[in-house]
């Protein structure tokens, strides 16, 4: 395999975001030929428009799937210990709380399965059963602001530093020697076939540029299904953040305060270096269908498509957004009610209809992988999900994650497993933006 690895040469459509950089990087750590694998972007690591490029993200143990223990046991463990990704890992703790009957019912069914997983996690995550002991873990929130709330506390949770942590991965790819092409020279157009019109050799990008390959990984994230035809396996929506400023002295009494998450309200992180709080609020997200043809359809089809805020930073959310958003600060910060927000935006990700990854090869092109569905849950998988990717490539991937993430048409990805139903954009007043359509570009 040293042999076969060393000469086997790789593209990464996407190289700029999570599931993209970490399988690059795993290539250079599987004994890849660093000048054997490209890495193409619209933008350089870490990508602008990646969702993975944002100030944080959560990380916690969170049992979704039959994958997801394994998943998380392995990333937590690269979080914590590898060279690379350790620095980004804050180790604040997590708490998930609910407020409601439902709400509370399903977070103790989410607490009993961390408790029946066998893995030891009921020596890190603990039941709170009263505003006390809630306040006990975050003595900021307001009591009159958490009536009634049952919380789960993670201690082995927290936050990630996620575009640090990226960028990080780029450096080192630059440092090994990996090839990279960005702009037009990055962005996906077609696959490059054989004679056979099977076998996929390479691809071509849309400023004409033809790159040769053995294998071709499409890590492309939202913009996957409006890249290749994914027959509907992939749905790609929009979530909302958006920022406020701490004095200095504001941001020393929130330093080291856990993730606050809440179902129905959103949730928050501890200020970063910079005295910035980012704040999101919770829903089953926003959709922007279009009629748009993506490679190997026979025609325009209905696709949500989602549209760059690198590419239109002018671009705000509805008004509805703002609400929430405010809703989630005078919850969690009440104290900030009267801070101004910035750097409003929608972030994309893209959902399969049972929340579990897309990562194989595709069933009509051999050698054309794909490696996409996030779900907007794998930023914390950034250490190890491309290892996984690096497993499939060599047909070595485990049964149970092939089977999990196998090509699998037929669901509702629009809802997936989601409280409900996304709204579409076009729906929604008060979502300013132009007109122009360089959206399904990678």
């Amino acid at each position: 395999m040293a042999t076969s690895r060393a000469n086997t040469k790789v593209i990464v459509v996407g190289g700029g975001g999570t599931i993209g950089s970490s399988t690059a990087l795993h290539l250079i750590r599987s004994g890849y030929t660093p000048s054997n694998v490209t890495v193409l972007d619209t933008y350089p690591i870490p990508s602008a428009q990646s969702a993975g490029n944002d100030l944080n993200k959560i990380m916690g143990i969170r049992l979704r799937n039959k994958v997801d223990l394994q998943l998380s046991l392995e990333a937590r463990d690269m979080w914590r210990n590898d060279e690379l990704f350790k620095l980004f890992f804050h180790n604040t703790g997590r708490l998930d709380c609910e407020g409601t009957e439902k709400g509370i019912a399903s977070l103790r069914r989410q607490y009993q399965d961390l408790i029946d997983a066998g893995a030891g996690l009921e020596r890190s995550n603990v039941w709170l059963d009263s505003e006390d002991a809630i306040l006990a873990k975050m003595p900021l929130l307001r009591r009159e602001n958490i009536k009634g709330w049952k919380a789960i506390f993670s201690m082995d949770g927290g936050w990630l530093a996620a575009g640090k942590a990226i960028n990080a991965i780029g450096e080192e790819l630059r440092k090994q020697g990996v090839k990279f092409g960005f702009g037009g020279a990055g962005s996906f157009k077609q696959p490059l076939f054989s004679d056979d019109g099977i076998g996929c050799i390479g691809i071509e990008t849309v400023d004409g540029t033809k790159y040769y390959a053995d294998k071709v990984v499409l890590a492309a994230g939202a913009w996957s299904p409006t890249l290749v035809d994914l027959d509907d396996q992939c749905c790609s929506k929009a979530w909302v953040y958006a920022m406020i400023q701490l004095s200095p002295k504001e941001a020393a009494e929130y330093k080291d305060s856990p993730v606050v998450y809440n179902g129905d309200i959103g949730f928050f992180f501890e200020p970063n270096e910079d005295g910035v709080i980012k704040v999101c609020d919770e829903f089953p997200g926003f959709t922007r269908f279009k009629q748009h043809q993506p490679y190997g359809a026979d025609g325009p089809k209905r696709i949500s498509v989602p549209r760059s805020h690198a590419k239109h930073p002018a671009d705000t959310y509805p008004d509805a957004s703002e609400k929430s958003i405010r809703r989630a600060i005078s919850t969690f910060l009440p104290r900030f009610t009267d801070k101004e927000l910035f750097n409003r935006a929608l972030c994309w990700c893209t959902d399969t209809a049972d929340a579990a990854l897309l990562i194989c090869e595709h069933p009509e092109w051999k050698n054309f992988i794909l490696a996409t569905g996030d779900s907007g849950h794998t930023f914390k998988l950034l250490p190890i999900i491309g290892k996984h990717v690096v497993e499939l490539l060599e047909g070595s991937l485990a049964e149970d994650l092939a089977h999990a993430w196998r090509w699998r048409p037929g669901g509702d990805a629009f809802k997936s497993r989601r409280a409900a139903p996304a709204k579409d954009l076009a729906d929604m007043p008060g979502w300013n933006h132009d007109d122009t359509s360089q959206e399904a570009k990678l």
